[in-house]
């Protein structure tokens, strides 16, 4: 049955020529050469039930009571259930490991399923950061299209995000949504010698490419790809995979976090390792605001 999709501010049909559903890679997950294979030609691994429902379910209660906690959840609701409803309050968990290193949360963050992945991926010692990117997204909220180089590109090369849903999510709730073969397709390689290769704190510059998904197709070609995903579900991409996420439209949090991984050998993005990690830089009062997308697009000619 179709259904219809917020994405950003624009209104899809799902499933359809440019929103459909994602490439289950199940098949190949035990199978180096077609990871390999899949990841050149998608550029992303969607592969559902790799790490166990349970823990996964017992990290979001976790992660959901402390929530409740902090005034995040609509008051006489149940706290298991996430409802911000009208009165809930944001709570910033990203890089909190006083919420993302309880041992059920890195349990799930770190699991041995995730290392054993990206051993079979690299053939190599795989190492992770301390920092996690643990995001509960409210109503109305969804990400825009970027490419996580921006962020993270002062370190390894071969640095990949693994994007793990804790709970199951409809897309009505705010999925990933990935843009396939936008790492290497000759559409978006304009887009990867210039924005590609930027850096949030070096160039002072916004990260998001475009809050409008339909403008990435539009423009530079491809679809998007996205699905219901189930707690246990990962999606995993490199660092010049376009992506973003649906729209929650929901009155319930999404749970979310995006963990990075690495061969243990190459540099490691000094904003994001160690206990005391600082993240990106803040831009002193002096400096002004960072320059904006549309400045930067501009002078890119895209």
């Amino acid at each position: 049955m179709n259904r219809t999709i917020q994405f950003g501010q624009a209104t899809y049909t799902y499933p359809s020529k440019e929103l459909q559903p994602l490439r289950d890679s199940s098949d190949v997950v035990s199978d180096r050469d077609g990871l390999l294979a899949r990841l050149e030609e998608d550029g992303y691994l969607y592969v559902p039930g790799l790490l166990d429902r349970n823990e996964v379910l017992k990290a979001r209660h976790t992660i959901l009571r402390y929530m409740a906690e902090h005034e995040a959840m609509e008051p006489g609701s149940r706290p298991l259930d996430g409802v911000m409803g009208q009165y809930g309050k944001h709570v910033g968990m990203m890089g909190k490991e006083v919420i993302t290193h309880p041992p059920d949360v890195l349990n799930v963050l770190a699991a041995d399923r995730l290392f054993a992945l990206y051993g079979l991926i690299h053939q190599e010692p795989i190492s992770t950061f301390d920092y996690k990117w643990l995001r509960a997204v409210g109503h109305d909220a969804s990400t825009g299209a970027h490419m996580d180089f921006v962020y993270m590109g002062q370190g390894s090369k071969r640095l990949m995000t693994t994007w793990i849903p804790l709970g199951d999510v409809a897309i009505e709730q705010g999925t990933l949504a990935v843009c396939p073969q936008s790492h290497r397709s000759e559409g978006f390689a304009r887009i990867r010698d210039t924005y590609g290769r930027m850096d949030v704190d070096r160039d002072r510059t916004e990260g998001w490419f475009t809050k409008d998904p339909r403008e990435i197709t539009q423009k530079f070609g491809g679809f998007w790809q996205t699905g219901d995903v189930q707690a246990g579900d990962i999606i995993t991409f490199g660092m010049h995979l376009m992506h973003a996420s649906t729209t929650n439209v929901t009155d319930k949090w999404r749970l979310s976090c995006d963990v990075r991984f690495q061969p243990a050998a190459d540099p490691m993005d000094p904003r994001w390792t160690g206990k005391e990690s600082g993240g990106h830089t803040p831009a002193a009062p002096a400096q002004g605001k960072p320059r904006s997308m549309e400045e930067a697009r501009t002078a890119w000619g895209v």
